[in-house]
């Protein structure tokens, strides 16, 4: 019998805190067979990523404790010293982390640093043949004019490029195992679908393993042969893909499927636009440049929309195609270099900083990552009092009492307000982020990606809370996102961006179900499927 690439027997691992320690694994066992793929799936802390790092003994120096046994291509890699771990990392099995730009050198170029990795896993290597190796595997990746981008520095590529750049350093020496560690979280649809067809396409030519971490069950669907289910360290369910996607045979399982957003699903309760609503905020011609000259890059183009008195407008595009602009242009944290923004008929566009004071308390935003919104050496009740202290029309008291009913009001305990962003959970802190929009009671707000990062029960969770504020308060929302099923789930009307400009605008449901736009059409089309019908429709 053909010896496993990856035999994992009854690993278990902890980590340390003041509390006492915390086992992030308990007593996991898998294998994988040469050329096999499988998805690690599951809830934010299920031990995902922690599987992931005891791959390739990056828990080493850590302070956790670790055993079992982990075995890659017959090496022990707990028992291994440096020396054969070196040589697993890199020649045998190599690893894509989440975050491309904390793993990247920003002071180095992209082919420079995939040539150090070849050169120190391929001993005796020349500094040229391994400059040629990273051109070579940036070409493979699809990297457009690899030589030249290969001088380029990780500022200098897009999101997906990062990510593709990563995937080179990783084939750089060949391994015989690729550990993917949510490698298309914050890629838009299409990227996405391109780095997910390179994963195949790698796997279908070289022959190698493939481990891929997500919590994105339609990632998975598109993406390995078997699923493992984990909750809480421990493996749930173990299957084939489609088996355990169209039978699954535990409840936890069951409750993840319910959770994610299907594309094909109307919103239930969607609010047609009256002529009758009140419009709150339109924006005519409003235009975005960065930079001078030949240097100036126009980001949003001459966008005209109009957001109505309590609905919602979803936002959806491509990276770059100046959603984040135009949503911080809507609240004023940026300036429009053209155009007008009018709010409840008052021109705001051009307001400097002491006009615009009395309309921040009306317009708020709540931000994409939460950990950088935050002030990490403040309280999230400090945090959350802010704007209730600068419109200084309570007494401290009464902005105490107002903070914790809003943490109880986003599904946080209101004991909770001496407590620091680091000890939330990403769906926690990002409740915080909403609460702090909420504590000034504005009548818009607008969610820059609020669950782009999160798993897909917290993410509901998200989505279900904003909308329960929504109908509650009359708010209305702007809702950016690359993530089209989600939109779909929160959206009354639905505008598509591209290149600056807006291609498309419509009933969210008419949108979704008869798009007139080829770029929106293809928007749907990359939408990974879950259920095998979806996928035939």
């Amino acid at each position: 019998m053909t010896e496993p690439l990856v035999q994992v027997s009854d690993l278990s691992v902890s980590f340390p805190t003041g509390d006492g320690p915390v086992r992030a694994v308990d007593g996991l066992s898998f294998e994988l067979a040469p050329g096999g793929a499988l998805a690690l799936v599951g809830e934010s802390g299920s031990g995902k990523s922690t599987v992931a790092y005891g791959l390739l003994g990056l828990h080493r120096s850590t302070g956790a404790e670790v055993t079992g046994e982990v075995r890659v291509a017959g090496h022990d890699v707990l028992a291994a010293d440096e020396a054969e771990l070196r040589r697993v990392r890199g020649g045998v099995a190599a690893m894509v982390f989440q975050d491309p730009l904390s793993s990247l050198d920003p002071y180095q170029a992209i082919g420079d640093q995939i040539a150090e990795v070849h050169r120190v896993h391929r001993r005796g290597t020349a500094r040229r043949a391994a400059r040629a190796r990273a051109v070579e595997v940036l070409d493979r990746v699809g990297i457009p004019d690899a030589a030249r981008r290969a001088r380029s520095r990780p500022h200098e590529f897009s999101g997906g490029m990062r990510q593709r750049a990563l995937i080179a350093m990783a084939l750089a020496c060949e391994p015989r195992l690729l550990v993917a560690d949510e490698p298309t979280t914050a890629l838009d649809v299409t990227v996405q679908d391109q780095i997910l067809g390179l994963l195949r396409e790698l796997r279908a030519e070289t022959g190698m393993g493939l481990i891929l971490v997500t919590h994105d069950l339609g990632v998975a669907a598109d993406s390995v042969d078997e699923l493992l289910v984990m909750k809480n360290g421990r493996a749930v369910e173990r299957g084939a893909v489609r088996t355990v996607l169209d039978a699954p045979g535990e409840d936890y399982t069951r409750a993840l499927l319910a959770a994610v957003p299907r594309i094909n699903v109307r919103r239930p309760g969607v609010r047609p636009a009256k002529a009758d609503d009140a419009v709150l905020l339109e924006a005519t011609g409003l235009t975005r440049e960065f930079g001078r000259g030949k240097q100036a890059v126009t980001a949003v183009d001459e966008v005209s929309l109009t957001v109505r008195a309590g609905e919602t407008v979803g936002v959806v595009g491509e990276s770059g195609s100046g959603k984040t602009t135009l949503g911080r242009m809507l609240v004023r944290l940026l300036e429009p270099t053209g155009g007008e923004l009018r709010y409840q008929g008052r021109d705001i566009g051009g307001l400097k900083e002491s006009g615009l004071r009395p309309f921040r308390t009306e317009l708020q935003m709540v931000f994409q990552d939460p950990v950088s919104s935050l002030n990490p050496r403040r309280s999230i009740g400090e945090s959350i009092a802010d704007p209730l202290r600068v419109a200084g029309k309570l007494t401290d008291a009464e902005i105490t009492a107002r903070v914790r009913e809003l943490l109880e009001r986003v599904g946080l305990d209101p004991g909770a307000y001496h407590r620091y962003p680091h000890e939330f959970s990403g769906g926690q802190r990002q409740r915080v982020g909403i609460a702090r929009a909420l504590a000034p009671e504005p009548r818009l707000i607008v969610c820059d990606e609020p669950v782009s990062a999160l798993d897909v029960t917290t993410q509901a969770q998200v989505v279900k809370l904003l909308g329960e504020l929504q109908r509650d308060l009359g708010l209305a929302l702007v809702f950016i996102a690359h993530d089209l099923a989600v939109v779909r789930q929160v959206s009354d009307r639905l505008v598509v961006m591209r290149g600056g400009r807006i291609v498309e605008e419509g009933p969210a449901d008419s949108v979704y179900e008869n798009p007139r736009h080829p770029y929106t059409q293809g928007l749907l089309a990359a939408v990974p499927q879950l259920e095998r019908e979806e996928a035939a429709a």
